[in-house]
């Protein structure tokens, strides 16, 4: 999957702008980000996150993909400073959410825990989304009516997505752009074959890499 359909078909699936789309279509290397330190162990929960949100049945899932060294690069090289902090702390009020709702850190409960604090989590985000696209989409009308005005100089205010926004869309990109999210997950056509106008569909079928 080329990088401009992979960028398309996460956006669909979650019904949003990717953060970080346009620097990823472009090589990445944010001017603005400051990329932070990793450790092994941010790897690894990250890794763990991204599992409980696409884990291996049929096919193999986030973590063989190693969907955490992905989330760590792009968050580095792609994403603003505002929207790096947003990750960065995203991932310790994870954990806090894990400790408040079952007294142990993300890491030590089991997958049916997780799964359930990220279900809510995702809730969580879904609702914030609704304010995030409202007040973002009137300080664009702002900008706009400023600009009109001849106020060059007129800097909008941002609203960050939610942490889990980020962490959610990291890993379906990450995932359905790997060697084992393409070949396994979808159905992967390595060379281009004949054209065919019309295939027919069956209810299940993968969509193509």
């Amino acid at each position: 999957m080329e990088r401009r359909e992979a960028v398309k078909y996460i956006s669909i699936l979650l019904g949003g702008t990717l953060v970080g789309a346009d620097s990823f279509l472009t090589g990445c290397k944010s001017s603005t980000g400051k990329p932070g330190e990793w450790s092994q162990d941010d790897v690894a929960y990250l890794d763990e996150i991204a599992e409980t949100i696409l884990p291996q049945t049929n096919t193999p899932g986030a973590k063989a993909a190693k969907v955490g060294q992905f989330m760590t690069v792009m968050v580095n090289d792609c994403y603003e400073e505002g929207d790096q902090k947003t990750f960065r702390d995203g991932m310790d009020k994870l954990n806090e959410a894990s400790k408040k709702k079952y007294s142990n850190s993300f890491m030590k409960i089991s997958p049916e825990q997780r799964k359930e604090l990220l279900i809510a989590l995702d809730k969580e985000a879904k609702d914030y989304q609704v304010k995030v696209s409202d007040f973002n989409g009137k300080e664009d009308k702002k900008e706009r009516e400023e600009l009109a005005k001849g106020n060059m100089k007129y800097q909008k205010q941002k609203m960050s997505p939610h942490y889990f926004s980020l962490m959610k869309q990291l890993t379906l990109l990450g995932y359905f752009t790997s060697e084992p999210g393409a070949t396994k997950a979808l159905r992967y056509n390595p060379v281009p074959g004949k054209f065919e106008g019309c295939i027919p569909y069956k209810k299940g079928d993968k969509a193509w890499a």
